[in-house]
C-alpha cells in the first residue's frame, strides 16, 4: 500500500507549516540574513494600549533580576538590541503571545517572523516582503496580483476622504451603519476602523495589497519624515482581507522612542489599563542601531492563506481550546 494514502489532514497540517519553515530559512539564507533566538521573557512589557500581554512571576533569588516578567508580544525590542551590538541583518522565527486576541481568526499563542535590514528603508524591505509572500504562495501553486499604494491615495480612491485633513465627524459617516460608541475613540482609532470595517473587507482574496506611509500620529516605532504634511515611514502588507505584515523604516532616536512609550502608558491610564515597564535596555543602546527597517508577518495568518481557510485552528497543531 502506497504510505501516502494514510497521510491524514493533522498530519499535511503540520507538513505544511514544517515545509514554510524551510522556505523561509532557506529564503534568508540565500539572502545572507542571520538567524538568531532572543529571550521570550522580558523584564520590559509592550506599552502598546491595544496590545495585551500575560505576565508570570518569577521565584527564584532577588540578584537574578526582576520578579515580574513578560511574555514577548513580538521579539523587537532583543532583535534592536543586537542591531545595536551589530550583529547586522538578522531574523527570528517564534512564538510570541497576546493575551485576550483569541476567536475563529486569532490565538493567544502565535508565531511570528520579524526581520531587519541594515541600511535599508521601508520601500526597500517592502519589496522583500513581497517576495517572500510569494515565494510561500508559489508552494501551493498560487499566484497573485499586487497592489501597492499609498494610505492617503487609498483613503481618497475608495472613500473620497482624505485621511490626513478631514475631521472626527467626516471620518466617523462612512461608519454609521456599525453603531460603534463613539466614547473615548480618538481620530486614529476612527481611521483604524476605516481600514478595518471598509478597507481591508474588499481586498481580493487573490492580491497582496500594500499600504505605506502612515500618517504621522501612527508612527509606532517608526521614523516621520519631515513634510508638509509629515508621514510615518512604515507599511502594513495584506493578503487578501487578512494583514500579515506590519514594517517600519525604524526609529534610533531614543528620547523620541522614550516619549512614545510614555505616551502610550497615558493613554493606557485613560483607558483603565496598567502601565507597562518601558524597555530601559533597549532605550540605552537605541542611539547605538543602525539605519535600518524591519518588519513582522504573522505566520499562522501566511498559512490560512497558503491553506484557503477563514479558521485559524486549521493551522495549529492544537488551538488555545485545547492546549
Amino acid at each position: 500500500m502506497d504510505a501516502t494514502n494514510n497521510i491524514t489532514p493533522f498530519r499535511l497540517r503540520l507538513q505544511g507549516r514544517a515545509k514554510l519553515y524551510a522556505l523561509i530559512r532557506n529564503f534568508f539564507a540565500d539572502r545572507g540574513v542571520l538567524e538568531v533566538e532572543t529571550p521570550i521573557l522580558s523584564a520590559a512589557g509592550n506599552t502598546d494600549p491595544n496590545i495585551e500581554s500575560f505576565n508570570a512571576p518569577f521565584h527564584g533569588h532577588v540578584d537574578a533580576g526582576s520578579r515580574e516578567r513578560w511574555l514577548r508580544t513580538s521579539p523587537e525590542y532583543p532583535l534592536k538590541r543586537l542591531l545595536a551590538d551589530g550583529v547586522g541583518d538578522c531574523y527570528e522565527l517564534g512564538r510570541v503571545f497576546r493575551n485576550g486576541e483569541a476567536g475563529e481568526r486569532h490565538n493567544p499563542e502565535f508565531t511570528m517572523l520579524e526581520w531587519y535590514r541594515v541600511g535599508w528603508n521601508h520601500r526597500q524591505l517592502m519589496e522583500e516582503a513581497i517576495a517572500l509572500v510569494e515565494a510561500a504562495l508559489a508552494m501551493v501553486g498560487r499566484r497573485v496580483e499586487v497592489v501597492i499604494e499609498g494610505y492617503r491615495q487609498l483613503f481618497l480612491d475608495e472613500l473620497g476622504l482624505d485621511p490626513l485633513h478631514a475631521d472626527i465627524e467626516e471620518l466617523r459617516k462612512p461608519l454609521a451603519q456599525y453603531g460603534i460608541e463613539p466614547s473615548g475613540l480618538t481620530r486614529d482609532d476612527w481611521l483604524d476602523l476605516l481600514i478595518t470595517h471598509k478597507l481591508q473587507p474588499a481586498f481580493p482574496r487573490d492580491r497582496i495589497t500594500v499600504i505605506h506611509d502612515y500618517p504621522a500620529s501612527q508612527s509606532a516605532l517608526a521614523r516621520i519624515r519631515p513634510g508638509e504634511p509629515p508621514l510615518a515611514e512604515r507599511f502594513e502588507l495584506y493578503l487578501g482581507p487578512y494583514e500579515l505584515a506590519n514594517g517600519y523604516h525604524e526609529l534610533n532616536d531614543a528620547v523620541e522612542q522614550r516619549s512614545r512609550f510614555e505616551r502610550d502608558n497615558a493613554r493606557r491610564r485613560e483607558r483603565g489599563l496598567r502601565e507597562m515597564p518601558i524597555d530601559e535596555q533597549l532605550l540605552a543602546v537605541l542611539g547605538r542601531m543602525p539605519d535600518c527597517a524591519g518588519v513582522a508577518m504573522g505566520i499562522e495568518r501566511l498559512l490560512m492563506c497558503m491553506a484557503g481557510t477563514d479558521k485559524i485552528a486549521d493551522v495549529l497543531a492544537f488551538p488555545f481550546s485545547k492546549a
